[in-house]
C-alpha cells in the first residue's frame, strides 16, 4: 500500500491506538469487540497532504475589510472552521504557509491536543520578506501599515536572520520567505526578485542551522534561481521556471509545490470583487498565462514536485481539485497521488510516520468510490476519513 505501486486487494488494515498494526491480505471478521468499517466498495488511500494552505485566509470581496474590522481571535475561529473543512476533504496534514502566528500556532496546537478537528499542521507563521515586497502590508492607511508591519520583515543579511530566529522563537516549523513579487499584493512592483542574495543565503544558513527548512514564494525565473541557490527546501510556484532552473532543482534535489488552483481559478473569480485592483489583476493575467506551462517544464524535466494548492486564495475543502490540474497538464494519477502522500511525507521529513499505509505508521487513511487512478476526480468526493486511528467522517 505504497503509492505509485500496483494497488492490494482485498486487504484488512488493523489499527490499534492511533497506529497499523497489522495488514491482513484477506477479509477478517474479529471475533472480539473491535470496531469494523467495512470498505470493501471503496478505495482507500493515505491520507492526503496539502503543502500550501492559508487556513486563515479565504479570498473574497470583504478580504481587506475583514482585516481591519476583525481581530485575530476570530481570525482564528474561521480558521478552525477552515480545518474542519480542509480535515472532511480528506487531507490528514498540511503545512500552512503564512498567517498570523499566534492564530495558526494556537490551531496547531489545539488539534495536536484533540480539542478541534483538523488535519495536523506544519505552520510558518508570519513570513519573511523585503520592506515594500510581497508578504509585508499594503493598500491600508499609513499609520495602519506602521502599525502592522510583521516583525519578520527584513532588510540585509543581519536582520534577516534575527527575522529567522524570531520566527523560530515563536514557534515556526518552516520558514516561509517571500523571494519575488506576489499576485495578492497591492502593488505594481512585478513579480521578479525582491530579495538579495546575501539576504537569501543568510535566511537559509540561520534556518538551517536550527534544524527548520525553508519555503521560498518565488514566480519569476530570476527570484526561483536566486532561492534554488542559495539552497531552500521549497519554491511555492515556481511560475515562471525555465531550463536553467530545472538545473538548479536537480543540483539541489529542491521541492516544487506548483499551486494550479490559483492560477486556473483566481482569474475568472476577479469579477467585481474590490479587493482586485488594477495592479493585482495585471498580475494575475501574466501569472495564470504561465502557470500550467511551468508545471509541465518540470515535471517532464523529473523535477520532484509535492502536492500543494494555495487554498485561502481559493475556497477552503476543494484541495482536491488540484489533482485534476495536474494530471490535464500530464501528470499521471499515480504520480499526483504519491505527491500528495509519500512524496509530501519525505519532503516534511515525516515518511516514516505517514505516507503510506504500512505496519507501524501512522493510521490516516481514506477511502472513496471509484479508482483514482482511471478517475483523479473522484478524489473530490472523499466519504470516509481516518487521523490517528479516529474516524473524522464516515458517508455511505
Amino acid at each position: 500500500m505504497v503509492p505509485g505501486t500496483d494497488p492490494l486487494v482485498n486487504q484488512t488494515i488493523i489499527v490499534e491506538g492511533n497506529r497499523i498494526s497489522r495488514i491482513e491480505p484477506e477479509f477478517i471478521v474479529p471475533n472480539d469487540s473491535s470496531k469494523v468499517l467495512d470498505l470493501r466498495d471503496q478505495f482507500v488511500l493515505p491520507g492526503l497532504m496539502d503543502m500550501h494552505v492559508h487556513l486563515l485566509l479565504e479570498l473574497g470581496p470583504n478580504t481587506l475589510v475583514r482585516s481591519v474590522t476583525e481581530g485575530s481571535t476570530f481570525t482564528a475561529m474561521r480558521g478552525v472552521a477552515n480545518a474542519r473543512k480542509t480535515l472532511e476533504a480528506g487531507f490528514t496534514t498540511v503545512r500552512d504557509l503564512g498567517g498570523d502566528p499566534e492564530s495558526i500556532y494556537a490551531i496547531r496546537e489545539a488539534v495536536k491536543e484533540g480539542l478541534i478537528p483538523g488535519p495536523r499542521i506544519v505552520a510558518a507563521g508570519s513570513v519573511l520578506a523585503a520592506t515594500g515586497g510581497h508578504g509585508d502590508v499594503d493598500g491600508i492607511r499609513a499609520d495602519l501599515m506602521t502599525a502592522w508591519t510583521p516583525k519578520t520583515i527584513c532588510d540585509g543579511a543581519i536582520a534577516c536572520r534575527k527575522a529567522v530566529r524570531y520566527a523560530v522563537k515563536f514557534g515556526a516549523d518552516w520558514i516561509k520567505i517571500t523571494a519575488t513579487g506576489g499576485v495578492l499584493s497591492d502593488s505594481g512592483t512585478g513579480l521578479d526578485l525582491q530579495m538579495t542574495d546575501d539576504e537569501l543565503s543568510e535566511i537559509v544558513r540561520t534556518a538551517h542551522q536550527l534544524k527548520i527548512k525553508v519555503a521560498a514564494h518565488a514566480h519569476g525565473t530570476d527570484g526561483i534561481n536566486a532561492a534554488l541557490k542559495a539552497g531552500v527546501d521549497s519554491i511555492e510556484h515556481g511560475t515562471f521556471l525555465d531550463s536553467s532552473s530545472i538545473a538548479l532543482f536537480k543540483k539541489h534535489n529542491t521541492s516544487l509545490i506548483p499551486t494550479l488552483m490559483p492560477g486556473a481559478y483566481v482569474v475568472a473569480s476577479m469579477g467585481n470583487n474590490p479587493f482586485f485592483t488594477d495592479a493585482i489583476k495585471q498580475k494575475a493575467y501574466k501569472a495564470s498565462a504561465q502557470s500550467k506551462a511551468g508545471f509541465k517544464i518540470a515535471n517532464e524535466a523529473g523535477v520532484r514536485i509535492v502536492f500543494g494548492t494555495d487554498t485561502g486564495v481559493t475556497p477552503h475543502g476543494q484541495n482536491a481539485k488540484e489533482f485534476a490540474l495536474m494530471v490535464d497538464a500530464g501528470m499521471s494519477p499515480a504520480r499526483a497521488i504519491r505527491a500528495a502522500t509519500l512524496g509530501a511525507a519525505e519532503m516534511l521529513g515525516m515518511q516514516d510516520e505517514l505516507g503510506t499505509l504500512e505496519v507501524g505508521k501512522l493510521a490516516d487513511m481514506i477511502s472513496v468510490r471509484g479508482d483514482p487512478l482511471a478517475d483523479i476526480s473522484v478524489l473530490e468526493s472523499v466519504l470516509t476519513v481516518i487521523k490517528d486511528g479516529k474516524i473524522e467522517k464516515a458517508t455511505r
